[in-house]
C-alpha cells in the first residue's frame, strides 16, 4: 500500500489506470476525504489542500476535527489470549499495555 502523510493525517494512494490519475483517501477517520492528481506533485498538493480545507471547515463550524488516533485502543480478544498475553507481559516485568505497545511497534516495522 502506498501512503503519504500531512499534518498527522495519512492517505492511501492508488493509480486509477482507466483515468490515468492518482487517487487518494485519508485513512483512520470516519469522514470521507478523497483527492486526486495527475502527477505525484499534484497529488501531494491536492492532499495538503484537502486536509487544510477539512481543518478550516471544522474550525468554521466550531467542531473538533477527527484525528486518526487518540492513543486509546480497545481490543476484544478471546479470554485465553488475554490471559496468555497478561502472563507473558508480567513475566517480562511489564504491564500489559507496555508489552502490547512493544509488540505492535515491532509488527509495524
Amino acid at each position: 500500500m502506498n501512503t503519504m502523510s500531512y499534518r498527522g493525517y495519512t492517505a492511501r494512494v492508488e493509480l486509477d489506470d482507466r483515468d490515468s490519475i492518482f487517487v487518494g483517501r485519508i485513512l483512520g477517520i470516519r469522514s470521507i476525504i478523497s483527492f486526486h492528481g495527475t502527477t505525484v506533485a499534484g497529488l501531494r498538493a491536492e492532499f495538503s489542500k484537502a486536509v487544510d480545507e477539512y481543518l478550516a471547515e471544522c474550525e468554521g463550524q466550531g467542531l473538533e476535527p477527527e484525528r486518526p488516533a487518540s492513543g486509546k485502543l480497545l481490543l476484544r480478544v478471546p479470554p485465553e489470549i488475554h490471559g496468555k498475553a497478561l502472563v507473558v507481559a508480567q513475566a517480562a516485568g511489564k504491564s500489559l499495555n507496555q508489552w502490547a505497545t512493544e509488540v505492535l511497534r515491532r509488527a509495524l516495522r
